[in-house]
C-alpha cells in the first residue's frame, strides 16, 4: 500500500504542476501579438496538456481509486468527502483548461491574459485544500 501512496502522491504532483503552468501559458498566449507566438503557444500547451497533464490525472484518481479500494473506511469519514469533493473541482478545473487551451488555438478565447492570471490562482486554493485535509483530517 505504501506504493500505491507514494505514486499517488507523484501523480498529484505533476498533475498540479501542469495545472500551474498550463494556465500560466494561457497568460502568455492571451498577451501574444503575432501569429508565431501563438502558434508556439498552442504546441506547448498541446504537449503539456497530452504529455503531463492528463497521464497524471489518469494516474491521480487511478491510484487514488486502488487506495480506497484498500482503505475503504476512509470513505465514509467527513474530510474524505471533503478532499473527493475538492478532486471533483480539480478535475472539472482540469477540463475548464481543456476548453480554454481548444478556444486559444482556434482564436476564439474571449478571455484577457488577465482574466488568465485570476484563472491560474484557481488550484493553488485546491491543492492547499486537499493537502490540509489529507494532512490535519480535521472532520
Amino acid at each position: 500500500m505504501l506504493w500505491i501512496t507514494a505514486f499517488h502522491i507523484i501523480a498529484m504532483v505533476c498533475w498540479f504542476s501542469a495545472l500551474f503552468y498550463l494556465p500560466r501559458l494561457f497568460v502568455y498566449h492571451a498577451m501574444s501579438d503575432d501569429q508565431i507566438s501563438r502558434d508556439r503557444f498552442v504546441v506547448m500547451e498541446q504537449k503539456l496538456m497530452r504529455g503531463i497533464a492528463m497521464p497524471s490525472m489518469v494516474a491521480t484518481l487511478v491510484f487514488g481509486i486502488w487506495l480506497l479500494h484498500y482503505l475503504p473506511g476512509y470513505i465514509s469519514l467527513g474530510w474524505m468527502h471533503a478532499k473527493l469533493a475538492l478532486v471533483v473541482l480539480t478535475v472539472g478545473y482540469h477540463h475548464v483548461c481543456l476548453r480554454y487551451m481548444k478556444q486559444l488555438a482556434a482564436g476564439t478565447s474571449t478571455h484577457s491574459h488577465r482574466f488568465f492570471r485570476i484563472f491560474n490562482e484557481i488550484p493553488v486554493v485546491l491543492l492547499v485544500g486537499i493537502v490540509v485535509l489529507v494532512v490535519v483530517k480535521p472532520f
